[in-house]
């Protein structure tokens, strides 16, 4: 592991420490529907929707610093009805798409057990249910909501549906497929799915690392997301655009150089309650 990585996994495994005594999720029960970087057209979602029936509350003490009525707005939003709570230390929860009780009052101050609404379809819902997200105001960054709640079972590793090497010329190898590729520089992409369950919906998992012959190449992390200049950006061995990871064949590790001789590449995705999937593939480089 790089000095790099471990001051990341320092700085989750802080983070959650820090926040998990306090944070709870809005909803009992419910399905995760689409969770913290998946894939959505190109897009990483920001935040946790679940398809559910019920009360929302808050995850925990906050103060309501914005609440927006679809109904008697201008300017129509994907989340629908929603409000943003200030949970103290820099930390912002956003609850959203949920059903608009215009006579409800939300107050000012909001205590754990303090019903804010009930799951609905407002906004780009599907389904009745409810968005959720958190948003670090210091560091503006949104974080992914299951680093610091914990709760969610799962106990079924990740799904690596297919490893794609692309080359230069934008020819594509599938190293389950092939032993022998050009020397050369190539883009690696990998097609990996959490299978938390019960769902029935296509996750993002938490972590993806891909090493060659014993060398780390590309780490991608679905912990934080910022954004820059009206684009969201990822964590891959540092920041970079969704642009240069989301893309139809899968997610995209970066590029690596091969040259001749013999190659093992090891991908690895593992999911938010750390179990893993690794697959490896041996080729010859000509």
């Amino acid at each position: 592991m790089t000095q790099n990585r471990r001051l990341w996994a320092l700085c989750a495994f802080l983070f959650a420490a820090f926040f998990a005594w306090a944070i709870d999720w809005p909803v009992k029960g419910g399905t995760l529907i689409s969770n913290f970087g998946r894939d959505e057209g190109g897009i990483p979602a920001l935040g946790n929707s679940f398809a559910a029936s019920g009360s929302i509350f808050p995850a925990d003490v906050g103060e309501l610093i914005f609440s927006h009525d679809p109904e008697n707005s201008r300017f129509p939003s994907p989340l629908g009805s929603w409000l943003a709570l200030d949970h103290g230390d820099n930390l912002v929860g956003v609850y959203g798409r949920y059903e608009n009780h215009r006579e409800r009052l939300i107050p000012s101050v909001v205590e754990k057990g303090t019903v804010l609404a009930s799951t609905g379809t407002s906004g780009w819902a599907r389904e009745e249910g409810l968005y959720f997200g958190l948003f670090d105001r210091r560091e503006r960054r949104w974080i992914n909501p299951s680093v610091i709640i914990s709760g969610l079972e799962d106990t079924r590793p990740p799904v690596i549906r297919q490893v794609e090497l692309r080359s230069a010329a934008g020819t594509p190898f599938n190293p389950a497929l092939t032993r022998n590729i050009p020397q050369g520089l190539y883009t690696i992409y990998v097609d990996a799915v959490d299978t938390i369950a019960p769902t029935r919906e296509i996750l993002a998992p938490n972590r993806i690392t891909c090493a060659v012959n014993g060398e780390g190449t590309g780490m991608l992390s679905f912990e934080t997301l910022a954004a820059k200049n009206g684009k969201r950006i990822v964590y891959r061995n540092g920041p970079v655009s969704a642009e240069q990871v989301y893309a139809p064949q899968g997610f995209g590790l970066g590029e690596i150089r091969f040259t001749r001789g013999q190659a093992t590449i090891v991908i690895e995705a593992q999911d938010m309650a750390g179990n893993n999937h690794t697959v490896t593939y041996r080729l010859n480089v000509e």
